[in-house]
């Protein structure tokens, strides 16, 4: 397949926020968008909604001197265009991005997903289990949720046609996700332009008004990726999560960790929905920190959990570590 690192990134990215060479690949029609940073063990970082790989920015610049951070745009999102027909459908993003695992030729991958990009990704793993050799799972699930009053309503009112016209007509994920999925800080005036400009037509919007439906439309979808689960339990996984999330309980983060038991769960106290941008910092230490480790040794440390707890010290955001 076609890959092209000439124009066509906007002018209004701006390369002080945003600095990183944008590639472009053709994934079955679709003018992929994708970053491919830094050399070394590779990291494939996937977004959920209504965010893009910017979403990414400040983890891929800290991480790129040690690893290779490669991050795409589903298509409709961020810089990458969907072609004629496409609906924006959680399964339809897991088969792009595992047509643009194979393009890019990827393997020893580790696979960091956050919110939809946990469950696009997982069903990705599943997939190319040769591929992928760990995980990063931050605020997200991999299951059905129908049955769940707290996901039902979520989806009812959001997924309806009353929410699908405000998120078209008035971008109201963004405006409303972004700030309350960022707890520990507030996103800056630019970055708020970088998202809204992204989605910033009600046609280019459908891409994020659809998701929130999905949470129960695609029930087969998720419980494909929780069957599937069985196979690919034996990874190594790291959990991150923000425990100031409104989306993701606990009861999220305990079912992967009884789903994955080779794994180390760091909670970053006090960070929203979108972690990874909220405590970049504690982000990037948790993922140096376990990936230092062997293979295995977060399960034979204790048997059912290696967990820490980061937690904000005083008013300059620093952290420390502390054991549970």
């Amino acid at each position: 397949m076609a890959d092209s690192t000439e124009s066509a990134r906007p002018a209004w990215v701006d390369d002080a926020l945003f600095p990183f060479e944008s590639r472009f690949v053709d994934i079955d029609g679709h003018s992929v968008h994708y970053l491919d940073e830094g050399s070394g063990p590779t990291l494939l970082f996937l977004h959920g909604n209504p965010t893009w790989s910017f979403l990414w920015r400040d983890v891929i610049r800290a991480l790129r001197d040690d690893f290779r951070c490669v991050a795409l745009d589903y298509p409709g999102f961020g810089l990458s265009t969907p072609r004629p027909g496409y609906r924006f459908l959680p399964e339809e993003h897991a088969d792009v991005v595992t047509g643009f695992v194979d393009a890019l030729g990827l393997e020893g991958v580790t696979l960091v997903g956050q919110d939809w990009g946990g469950l696009i990704g997982l069903a990705v793993v599943q997939r190319r289990p040769g591929v992928f050799d760990r995980l990063v799972l931050a605020n997200t699930w991999a299951w059905p949720v129908n049955g769940v009053l707290y996901y039902e309503a979520f989806s009812r009112a959001l997924g309806g046609p009353p929410g699908r016209f405000l998120v078209r007509r008035f971008n109201l994920l963004v405006n409303t996700f972004i700030p309350t999925g960022h707890r520990r800080r507030k996103p800056t005036a630019a970055e708020m332009f970088h998202y809204r400009r992204a989605l910033d037509t009600p046609g280019r919007r459908q891409a994020s008004a659809v998701l929130p439906g999905r949470f129960l439309t695609s029930r087969a979808f998720c419980a494909e990726v929780e069957t599937g689960l069985a196979d690919i339990a034996d990874l190594p996984a790291l959990i991150v999560w923000g425990d100031a999330d409104i989306a993701f309980r606990p009861q999220e983060r305990e079912r992967l960790e009884a789903t994955f038991p080779d794994h180390k769960t760091v909670i970053v106290e006090g960070a929203g929905t979108y972690v990874e941008s909220d405590a970049p910092e504690e982000f990037v230490a948790a993922i140096r920190d376990w990936a230092a480790m062997r293979p295995g040794d977060a399960g034979r440390a204790d048997e059912t959990d290696l967990s820490t707890t980061i937690t904000s010290t005083g008013q300059d955001g620093s952290a420390q570590q502390e054991a549970p």
